[in-house]
């Protein structure tokens, strides 16, 4: 990336692969004849709305993890991004076990019974998993599931054994079955959040998010769309009766642009307006918020991946249209409970080659550009988006960059996750951005970024006194991706000089992956190798400080941006 005050920088020459250059010095590098060029007006007047902290939450199957020396250092780095609380939202939280992690497999043994079947609880697994949650000041996205050995219908066999290559549906075990007794389902969950309630105290509690089971309406639930229903039903009602002003949602189901699954979302949503309550024989049920899912789809196309964002879009269009059809629930919150680029975090690239973007540059670019789209189809439908959950975490004691769908590897900080640090040094108020070559909402729901044309564009927002503006140059195919020269002006800014830093996320900038390839792609890291990847994934400060003179509160710049890269520029007065 280069930046420079066009009408205050002389001509010379600086060496560096990235430079940023304000107001009297000077920048020199090559500009590439077949490079993009790309103006972008943004006006500090023209606010559109809060910068809501949609990006602030992040999921995981191994509840597990949770506990362990990689997940404990990877949740106190999420926990500082910003002063906004992050949410964390894990699986298998009530499934039977001896706690030991496995892929897409957690335990806590929180419910069995005895000879005379009665319950026995123990809450020790789940608190382990909440304390290093709570202590980090995050904010628990509590899943009600999966179901306990002792209380399901056909709880042989339980466990799991699914590894990368085997087929997925064989995670889908004892655990996935409705109870057996729905009374006691409900005693349970009562009696687990009035133990929370105990434990971390009422107003904390009231600050989390609960939610029953995950994706119903597919392998995750062996029972009909009917008894899904039946367990909400008695799950909301234990959550309302330990602690009547605790937030309860779902129903979490996948991707409602696939008919069946936008079929299920109309149904659970009309169940809690006027349906029967299975629990309490009243009409409704009670409903604080609603999620679903939203997934990529990326393919192999000339032995290349080729990334679609396209239909986790069409995914958020629709479910977003469906929730603003009921009026009685088209305020509430919206929390899409896991949106990303394709659907399977534990799957590597060794069985699924789609999925060679998840270690580079083209993840990282790919969720700037996906997560800016969700504001824009949140005022689009005029619904209320809370949060978009990245389910993406780390696999402890695995293979450096093994591909999976993760922010860090071996406690390495992976190129994504310094994006959401840009996003969590952003605040204050959205503006507009005014891009007239750039590709439409529209045409990215509709067909990605396929074509020749990269997606060049900004997400901007004004504080007291900054203004961040975060820009990425993406493309769908890394072959077709090009360095763009973009032309930014920024006008009506409340000051006559300013200081400006920039950040930069590309192959050479806040890359641990780059840095590893070049040591020979190791299995066994030294301590000393290990302290240069730790440095190398941290964000990555180009230049700070520097001096910006407005002339009648406007700002002139150009900037190079590589393809698939994303930079963070602040402005201070």
């Amino acid at each position: 990336m280069i930046l420079k005050n066009l009408k205050n920088a002389t001509t010379g020459l600086i060496a560096g692969s990235c430079i940023f250059a304000i107001a009297c010095a000077a920048v020199l590098q090559p500009v590439f004849a077949q490079q993009l060029t790309s103006n972008i007006t943004i006006d500090a007047k023209k606010v559109t709305g809060p910068f809501n902290p949609v990006w602030s939450y992040f999921g995981y199957d191994e509840a597990n993890y949770t506990t362990m020396k990689d997940g404990k250092k990877l949740l106190s780095e999420l926990a500082v991004l910003s002063k906004n609380p992050v949410y964390v939202r894990v699986h298998n939280l009530l499934n039977t076990g001896d706690g030991k992690v496995a892929l897409k497999w957690s335990s806590t043994n929180a419910y069995t019974e005895d000879k005379e079947g009665k319950p026995v609880y123990d809450w020790t697994g789940v608190d382990a998993i909440f304390d290093v949650m709570v202590q980090r000041g995050m904010k628990p996205i509590a899943e009600i599931g999966f179901m306990p050995e002792a209380l399901s219908t056909k709880p042989q066999p339980y466990q799991h054994h699914w590894q990368p290559g085997v087929p997925y549906d064989s995670v889908f075990t004892g655990w996935a079955y409705p109870p057996t007794d729905y009374k006691k389902w409900g005693e349970l969950v009562y009696q687990w959040v009035k133990h929370c309630k105990e434990k971390y105290g009422e107003k904390e509690v009231k600050s989390w998010c609960w939610e029953v089971w995950n994706e119903p309406n597919i392998g995750y639930w062996k029972g009909t769309m009917e008894k899904y229903f039946a367990l909400y039903d008695y799950a909301a009602d234990a959550v309302k009766r330990a602690c009547p002003d605790a937030v309860i949602g779902g129903p979490t189901s996948t991707g409602p642009r696939w008919d069946k699954a936008a079929e299920f979302l109309k149904a659970f949503l009309q169940h809690c307006v006027d349906g029967k309550n299975n629990a309490t024989g009243e009409m409704g049920a009670p409903l604080d918020y609603i999620s679903f899912h939203a997934k990529g789809n990326p393919t192999v196309v000339n032995n290349q991946v080729r990334m679609n964002m396209a239909v986790q879009l069409q995914d958020v269009s629709r479910g977003f249209e469906i929730v603003h059809s009921f009026p009685s629930l088209k305020k509430l919150p919206i929390i899409i409970g896991e949106f990303d680029p394709e659907g399977c975090a534990a799957c590597s690239v060794k069985f699924n080659p789609q999925n060679a973007y998840r270690n580079g540059t083209m993840y990282s670019s790919y969720t700037a550009a996906s997560f800016a789209q969700l504001y824009a189809l949140a005022k689009k439908y005029d619904v209320n988006l809370q949060g978009a959950v990245s389910w993406s975490f780390e696999f402890e004691d695995q293979p450096w960059f093994a591909g999976f769908r993760d922010l860090a590897t071996n406690g390495i900080d992976k190129p994504v996750l310094n994006v959401f640090r840009m996003f969590g040094m952003m605040k204050g108020k959205m503006l507009e951005v005014n891009n007239p070559n750039t590709l439409s909402l529209q045409q990215i729901v509709d067909s990605s970024v396929h074509g020749d044309q990269p997606y060049v564009n900004a997400l901007a927002t004004l504080g007291t006194r900054e203004l961040y503006i975060m820009l990425w140059n993406y493309h769908d195919d890394d072959s077709k991706k090009s360095t763009a020269l973009i032309n930014l002006a920024l006008e009506n800014i409340p000051a006559t000089k300013a200081s400006a830093s920039s950040y930069l996320i590309d192959e050479t900038h806040s890359n641990s992956y780059t840095v590893w390839k070049e040591l020979g792609s190791p299995q066994e890291v030294s301590a000393a190798q290990f302290s240069q990847l730790e440095k190398a994934g941290q964000l990555q400060t180009v230049e700070t400080g520097k001096q910006v003179v407005i002339e009648k509160g406007n700002i002139h710049y150009q900037l190079s941006l590589a393809g698939q890269g994303v930079t963070l520029l602040k402005f201070t007065w």
